[in-house]
């Protein structure tokens, strides 16, 4: 899935409170971005979200989902902030699976893997701090895979022993999504929930990246760069849209209530607006 629409999807389902949340997706309504020097001149260079995988990856992407889709994907995501217990299964799940691709990213020698595989946006360890939060120290014998979770794991390792390359796909829809919506999503969380500040959203903190447009740029033109043939960068577009439908199975899954948890959103949003908080 495109990551700015995973991003955005949420933001237009709750257009009418959540002036308060910030996002990066502002990035999508430029054709140019503009980097900073110590100078004053502030030269423009071309997006590479316009040209390339990336422009065949958003593109491709963007088309092959309907409404259907995407109204499954945001009411899942609800779901997951009904409770903590959806919450937290759904912290379970993306830890088997992120635990799944970056061991992947571990043992494969596929340079195109690599090349855009990079610390600042590994998961994993956020997830430990989130689950230790939510279910203690001894949270790792608790966990167990779901149906969903599996097949998505299954997928991960086929992909990683028969066509690696394919895990560019997993890298371009989780990671890139997650870095897009990251703050958005952390806040949404913290506040259907009533988390303490700062607490159980480690997944979508990305504390070593301080500046998420640069960081993306970069990531896109290393994209752009891989030495990838047109049939291995179609078969990671399809790959992609698999993706998407695996996450959307995770969600599906998770006990609550999407309503309740739009609605525990707005309550307390309203109340930090008018400071009753």
């Amino acid at each position: 899935m495109n990551p700015y629409l995973y991003a955005t999807l949420i933001i237009i389902s709750i257009t009418s409170i959540s002036s308060g949340f910030t996002t990066n997706c502002a990035l999508e309504q430029k054709n140019t971005i503009s980097l900073k020097f110590s100078s004053s001149v502030e030269p423009e260079i071309k997006n590479p979200r316009l040209e390339g995988l990336a422009f065949a990856l958003d593109n491709g992407t963007r088309k092959s989902h309907s409404v259907a889709q995407n109204s499954a994907f945001v009411t899942g995501f609800f779901k997951g902030l009904s409770t903590k217990k959806a919450y937290g299964a759904l912290l379970t799940s993306l830890y088997f699976v992120y635990t799944a691709m970056e061991e992947s990213f571990d043992k494969t020698s596929d340079e195109a893997v690599k090349s855009i595989d990079d610390a600042e946006l590994r998961r994993v360890d956020s997830l430990k701090k989130d689950l230790e939060y939510f279910y203690g120290f001894e949270w790792a014998e608790k966990m167990n895979p779901s149906q969903a979770t599996q097949k998505y794991v299954k997928r991960i390792k086929e992909i990683s022993q028969e066509k690696s390359y394919l895990l560019v796909a997993h890298q371009y829809t989780r990671y890139l999504g997650d870095l897009f919506g990251g703050q958005m999503m952390g806040g949404m969380a913290t506040k259907s929930l009533n988390l303490s500040d700062g607490k159980g959203v480690a997944f979508y903190t990305f504390d070593d990246i301080p500046d998420a447009g640069v960081f993306i740029t970069d990531w896109y033109n290393r994209l752009n760069q891989l030495d990838l043939s047109d049939a291995q960068k179609e078969e990671i577009i399809d790959e992609a849209n698999q993706v998407f439908d695996l996450n959307i199975g995770i969600l599906e899954e998770l006990d609550g209530s999407a309503a309740s948890a739009f609605w525990s959103l707005v309550w307390n949003t309203f109340k930090e607006k008018i400071q009753l908080k």
